[in-house]
C-alpha cells in the first residue's frame, strides 16, 4: 500500500481542502502517514496570501524535495493557492515537483497520484468554482472534538490588495441542508466545536438564496444535539446584521466571539483598499455590538503601511485601536501583491517604515490585551481542555469561547491531571497574562 505524506500550509479554509483530499485518498486505499521519510507521495497545500506565505511554501516545497533524494518519496504534488496562482512558473523552475494541482481540481488529486505514480507530470490547473460538501469523504485533522466547517468559497469583495478572487474565485455558498447534514455527521463523531468558515462569512447564501442567510443557518445548527459551541470567523463588517446579532446575544451555543477584519479605519485608506465600510458604520457596529452582547469578545485584524498611508493615517489608526480596545487582534505589513490595483499606486511605503508601524502597534496591543486579561481575575468561565503541558502532565490548557483554536492565547489549569481531552469544566481566572491565562477548577 503506496503512503502519502500531506502538509497543509496557510488558514483554516486550506485546512479543510487539505481533508477532503485526505478523504479522497484513503478511499482509494492509500495510507497516511506523518513521517515524510515514509512518504512515497508527498503532497503540500500551499498558501500565497501574502510574500512571508509564499516563501514558506517554497521553502517546505524545497525541504520535501529532499526526500525524493534521502527518502522513499516517488512524487511530489504541490496544491492549493500557490499552484493556482504560479502553475507554470513553478513546473518551469522546480524540476522536482511532479504535479501542480490548482484550487479548482482537488477533487482530482488520485488523478495526479496516479500520473505521477507512472512517471508522467501532470498541470491541474482550472477555473475555481468548485466546493466540497457533505456527501465528500473527510479525514479531519484537528482535535477529535473541534472542526471547520466551510460554508463558503471564493469571494467577490475584491479589496485592492488581495489576491484571493483570483486563486479562489468567485464567492459561492453551499445550501443550508447540505451544511447542516454535515455538522450533524461531526456532531455524531464527537465534534462538541464547530467552527464557521469563509473568506466572507457574514455574506453567506446571498448567491444561492438572493440574500445573507447566516442567521437563519444557525438557527438550524444550535438545534443539532451535541454541538455546545458554534463559533464564526471571517465575519465581514457589510452583512452583520441586527438579526445576527440578537442571536449571537440571546443563543447560548453560539459563541459570543465575533472575528471582524477591518484593516484599517482611516476613511481614505478604507477607501483606496476598496474596503465597503466607512470608519462611522464600523464604529457603530463596533458600540452595538458592545452593547447588545454582553461579554462579547471582538477579534480583528490590521494592514500597516498600505501604499500611501501617512504618519497622520497610521496615528488615527493607532487611535481607533486605543479606543476601541480589541480583546484580539492581529497586525498585517502590507505586501505587495502582483496584479493587483494596490501594487500599482504611487506612495508605496518603505519596508523599514512598514516593520516600524508593525512593532509600534503590536505593542500597543500586547498592553490592552494584558489589560483586558487582568481584568478577567475572579470571572468563571467554561473551558474545554485541549491538552497538558509537556513540562507537567497535572498542568492543562484548553479554551473558553474566548478563544478561537491555533489564533488565541490558552486557559492553563493546575492540579489537572484527572480532566481529559474533550471534556468542558468550570474554572474561575486566577491570573491574567498578555494573552494566556491561569485559572482553576470550580468544584462541583
Amino acid at each position: 500500500m503506496l503512503k502519502i505524506g500531506f502538509i497543509s500550509l496557510g488558514c483554516a479554509k486550506n485546512l479543510v481542502d487539505t481533508e477532503v483530499m485526505l478523504g479522497i485518498l484513503t478511499q482509494n486505499n492509500l495510507a497516511i502517514t506523518d513521517d515524510p521519510q515514509e512518504a512515497d507521495i508527498l503532497i503540500i497545500n500551499t498558501c500565497t496570501f501574502i510574500d512571508a506565505a509564499k516563501e514558506e511554501s517554497i521553502s517546505t516545497i524545497l525541504q520535501m524535495a529532499e526526500y525524493k533524494k534521502n527518502g522513499r518519496c516517488r512524487s511530489l504534488i504541490v496544491a492549493g493557492c500557490l499552484g493556482q496562482r504560479y502553475h507554470q512558473e513553478l513546473l518551469d523552475e522546480l524540476p522536482e515537483v511532479d504535479a501542480i494541482i490548482g484550487t479548482g481540481a482537488w477533487h482530482r488529486i488520485m488523478e495526479a497520484v496516479d500520473a505521477t505514480m507512472q512517471g508522467r507530470r501532470l498541470l491541474l490547473v482550472g477555473a475555481a468554482d468548485s466546493i466540497y460538501d457533505e456527501t465528500m469523504p473527510r479525514i479531519t485533522t484537528t482535535p477529535e472534538y473541534s472542526a471547520y466547517v466551510k460554508i463558503a468559497e471564493g469571494c467577490n469583495n475584491c479589496c485592492s490588495y488581495c489576491v484571493i478572487p483570483t486563486v479562489r474565485g468567485s464567492f459561492r455558498s453551499r445550501t443550508i441542508p447540505s451544511i447542516v447534514r454535515e455538522a450533524e455527521n461531526l456532531a455524531a463523531r464527537g465534534v462538541r466545536e464547530i467552527n464557521l468558515i469563509a473568506q466572507d462569512t457574514t455574506s453567506y447564501g446571498k448567491d444561492v438564496y438572493g440574500k445573507p442567510q447566516l442567521t437563519e443557518l444557525l438557527q438550524e445548527l444550535v438545534k443539532i444535539e451535541g454541538i455546545h459551541w458554534i463559533r464564526l470567523l471571517y465575519c465581514y463588517p457589510k452583512y452583520f446584521s441586527d438579526e445576527l446579532i440578537d442571536l449571537i446575544a440571546n443563543e447560548p451555543k453560539v459563541c459570543k466571539y465575533v472575528d471582524l477584519p477591518l484593516q484599517h479605519a482611516d476613511g481614505e485608506i478604507l477607501k483606496a483598499m476598496n474596503r465597503k465600510d466607512t470608519p462611522e458604520e464600523i464604529t457603530g457596529l463596533l458600540t452595538k455590538l458592545r452593547q447588545q452582547i454582553p461579554g462579547v469578545v471582538i477579534r480583528t485584524s490590521m494592514i500597516v503601511g498600505f501604499p500611501g498611508e501617512t504618519e497622520d493615517q497610521f496615528h488615527h489608526l493607532c487611535q481607533f485601536v486605543e479606543q476601541q480596545q480589541f480583546e484580539r487582534m492581529g497586525v498585517f505589513v502590507y505586501s505587495q501583491e502582483e496584479n493587483t490595483p494596490a501594487a500599482k499606486m504611487p506612495n508605496q511605503v518603505s519596508e523599514e517604515v512598514k516593520q516600524e508601524r508593525y512593532h509600534m502597534l503590536m505593542a500597543m496591543q500586547c498592553k490592552i490585551s494584558e489589560h483586558l486579561n487582568l481584568k478577567l481575575e475572579g470571572q468563571i468561565i467554561d473551558v474545554l481542555i485541549e491538552g497538558f503541558t509537556e513540562e507537567n502532565s497535572d498542568i492543562a490548557y484548553g479554551r473558553s469561547y474566548r478563544e478561537a483554536p491555533d489564533v488565541d492565547g490558552r486557559i492553563f489549569i493546575e492540579n489537572a491531571g484527572a480532566l481529559q481531552r474533550g471534556q468542558i469544566v468550570r474554572a474561575q481566572v486566577v491570573q491574567g497574562f498578555t494573552y494566556d491565562l491561569l485559572a482553576e477548577i470550580l468544584p462541583e
